[in-house]
């Protein structure tokens, strides 16, 4: 007997501590509170110290960190939009869910599965600072600091076995800082490729789960584990350096692969058009395929004739030859100012047969307008040879990128040991003249100097210009001198002016392959400059 009693009181002990659990759950859910509220906001002057001291953690980083900016006028369009924000994202969550639903509906036999609810609630996100870097890249970096402190309600019900249960979300909380890369920036809108996004930080997110009505985060340790394995799932995927890529357009430089190589070969020009007062010119070709700098080549200048002869050898990658023509332009150099153009011509790739050499003698035009009465006028003759390969699916191709780390080799017939030296002026700002402002730049190396265009009545000009320097070693000892001069487009006194320079050493460039910089002006109030330049070795 005493057996017999030993088992039936265990029996009746669990019984008992079933029941009593059901018991106690029921009771849970039925003193606990099921509407969504929204929260009591109070003016901080209604608060005491012990409450400020409280809230000194949430206090916004432009507050904190004086290199995040303040965005205040984001925020006041956020919750003007946010009613329509929060219908249209619910009926995104809808549509992306119901596919899904379907699909595991049937697979684990349930008879319905739904939302009964779907808001995100009266309380928009709130961006507490935003940050902004300046790479002097093709690119747009912004990291901003969002805090979400929502009242949303969603329920789902779901029907299985003739059993119905309920889910619901509430009091969702959401704090995280992101960097978001806008790259690389083109010239067609929205006028970025890419959207790069990652966490700076472990997000915190906290949020209310309930089940038949009760708040399963109650339970201890739940909430705790729930925690820890969201921060670490998200940050598994999406923690710099990990990266979400979400492309915008297609760029045709970035993203659109080559169909093609074009070899280009140009042999000579006859009969060219007078430009030097000697009765000679000093010319040279430029050959352009597309857009980008890569797009872009141009031969050896020829000094003192008309008939000059190169035979030089392009290689130019081809996007779609069915669309893109090649542009050539005959130029007179000049070692003063700007080049003159001596003509030009343009070949569309769509007649050329690939794998055969095609031997072209182009008349030069002043322009592609075939109204214009100045190309009825001889500028000389052309000659090319084109042959275009195309390339197999199964080819690698060589795919020029616009990577902003990439330095190209120098040419061919460089010395070897040598190297090109390229040296881009991109711009400068804060110039300031006492007579005028009308800046140019000049550049001195090895006692050469070159010069860009002068820009009118700009304080903040942009040249974008480009200088070579074909070397037969690399410039380690050596220093560039760039100096910003403003040069007045009319009689008077003051001819130039001197707007600040720079002293650039050079050995930087060479043991980094690339560097975009700005560089402070000296003998200037605010000036800089901003200078990328490359070494393309041998």
């Amino acid at each position: 007997m005493g057996l017999i009693g030993t088992v039936l009181g265990l029996v009746g002990f669990a019984w008992g501590i079933g029941f009593g659990v059901v018991i106690g759950y029921f009771l849970f859910i039925y003193f606990t509170p099921v509407d969504v509220k929204d929260p009591i906001i109070r003016p901080l002057q209604e608060l005491d110290t012990k409450s400020l001291q409280e809230l000194l953690p949430e206090i916004p980083l432009w507050v904190k960190n004086p290199d995040y900016d303040r965005v205040d006028w984001l925020n006041k369009f956020l919750a003007d939009l946010w009613p329509f924000l929060d219908k249209a994202i619910c009926k995104i969550i809808r549509d992306t869910a119901k596919p899904y639903i379907d699909e595991y509906g049937a697979k684990y036999k349930l008879q319905s599965c739904e939302f009964e609810a779907l808001t995100l609630g009266t309380l928009p996100p709130t961006f507490v600072g935003i940050k902004v870097y300046d790479t002097q890249e093709k690119e747009m970096i912004i990291e901003p600091s969002l805090k979400w402190a929502g009242n949303p309600n969603i329920l789902v019900a779901v029907k299985a076995f003739g059993l119905r249960a309920t889910v619901q979300v509430v009091d969702l909380q959401v704090f995280a800082t992101a960097r978001v890369t806008l790259k690389p920036l083109v010239a067609a809108f929205p006028c970025f490729c890419k959207i790069i996004v990652s966490l700076m930080d472990k997000p915190h997110v906290d949020f209310g789960l309930k089940l038949l009505g009760g708040d399963l985060m109650a339970i201890p340790g739940l909430y705790a584990f729930v925690q820890d394995l969201i921060k670490d799932k998200v940050s598994e995927m999406y923690l710099w350096p990990r990266t979400l890529e979400i492309n915008v357009i297609d760029d045709p430089k970035a993203v659109k692969k080559p169909v093609g190589m074009l070899e280009v070969k140009v042999v000579k020009a006859m009969g060219l058009k007078k430009k030097d007062l000697m009765g000679k010119s000093d010319p040279y070709v430029r050959l352009v395929l597309g857009e980008g700098p890569f797009a872009k080549k141009k031969t050896t200048v020829k000094m003192n004739t008309l008939n000059p002869e190169w035979n030089e050898n392009f290689h130019m990658l081809v996007l779609d030859p069915e669309s893109q023509a090649l542009e050539l332009f005959v130029y007179d150099w000049e070692k003063i100012g700007s080049h003159d153009k001596i003509g030009m011509q343009v070949v569309p790739l769509k007649g050329i047969v690939p794998g055969e050499t095609k031997t072209l003698t182009l008349d030069l035009v002043k322009s592609m307008d075939p109204n214009d009465p100045a190309n009825q006028k001889p500028r000389g003759q052309l000659t090319i040879e084109l042959t275009y390969k195309a390339f197999k699916e199964d080819q690698d191709i060589p795919i020029e990128e616009e990577d902003a780390n990439a330095v190209e080799k120098a040419p061919e017939g460089t010395p070897e040991g040598g190297g090109l030296l390229v040296v881009t002026l991109h711009g400068a700002e804060d110039l300031e003249g006492k007579h005028h402002t009308n800046p140019y730049v000049r550049l001195t190396f090895r006692g050469e100097t070159k010069k860009t265009k002068a820009i009118k009545k700009n304080r903040d000009p942009r040249w974008d210009q480009e200088f070579q320097y074909l070397l037969a070693e690399p410039p380690v000892e050596d220093r560039l001198r760039v100096e910003v001069i403003s040069k007045a487009m009319g009689i008077g006194v003051h001819l130039r002016e001197n707007l600040g320079y720079a002293d650039i050493n050079l050995a930087d460039v060479v043991n980094n392959k690339r560097i975009n910089e700005t560089y402070q002006l000296i003998d200037s109030k605010n000036g800089k400059i901003q200078i990328e330049m490359e070494w393309r070795a041998s």
